[in-house]
This record gives structure tokens, sequence and C-alpha cells, in this order.
């Protein structure tokens, strides 16, 4: 089981299922909803429970594709797909140790100039 939450403490989640090793996503929209890039994990739906509902919003940032973030501190937290039956984690926002690694990075064309990308990643010009 793996555990996390945003920062204020205000939403809590736990994850009961696998998780995937943590992928860097440095398109556009994961960049500016993070300020960096995302650097996120997975695991099914059906293997994760949230508390804080009324603290937990979600952003509609395409259609079907929605980030949650608290509403209170601000925290990035999660990034879906409607249908997907998964659910991406902030990598940050697990309480450690996580067990995790990164494998590789998404959508390199999309990183900002002032960031030096890890060489040593598998990387993408996609998901």
């Amino acid at each position: 089981m793996h555990a996390g939450g945003c920062a204020c403490g205000a939403v809590r989640y736990e994850a009961t299922g696998a998780l995937r090793d943590v992928v860097d996503c440095h398109c556009d929209r994961c960049r500016r909803v993070t300020g960096h890039f995302l650097a996120a994990t997975s695991t099914a739906d059906d293997d994760l429970a949230v508390s804080g509902d009324e603290a937990l919003r979600w952003w509609e940032a395409a259609p079907g594709v929605r980030y949650g973030f608290c509403a209170t501190c601000g925290s990035t937290l999660f990034w879906r797909v409607d249908g997907s039956g998964r659910t991406s984690l902030a990598a940050g926002t697990l309480d450690p140790p996580t067990g995790l690694r990164t494998t590789s990075a998404w959508y390199v064309a999309d990183a900002s100039d002032y960031h030096r990308l890890d060489d040593t990643l598998e990387q993408r010009d996609h998901e």
C-alpha cells in the first residue's frame, strides 16, 4: 500500500495496488499545472481511496482530461483520462519511502528552455 496527500493535509489518498514506475511529463498542460513538469506514477481507479473530498477539485483541461488538486493549498495530486480506469498520482505527493524509480520522460520537445533533461531516461515526444 502507498499513501500520500497534499501539502496542507486536507486531501489524503491510499493506493492498494501496484504502482507504475514514475514518468516525467513535460507537455505544456502538465508543465503549467505543476510549475515545472508532472512526475507521476499511476494506479487502477479501483485501488485508489481518497479522503477529503470537500477539498478536492477537478479541473477539466480538455474534454475528458482532468487534473485533481487541493482547493485549500493548491497541491496538484492527480491526473486522469475519463474512462481509462487509471489515475495518475503526482509522485511528489506520495509518503516516502515509495520504492519507485523514474524511467522515462514524455513530451520532451515541450520541456521549458531552462530545464536540462535527464539523459539517462528514455525520452519521447509522446506518451
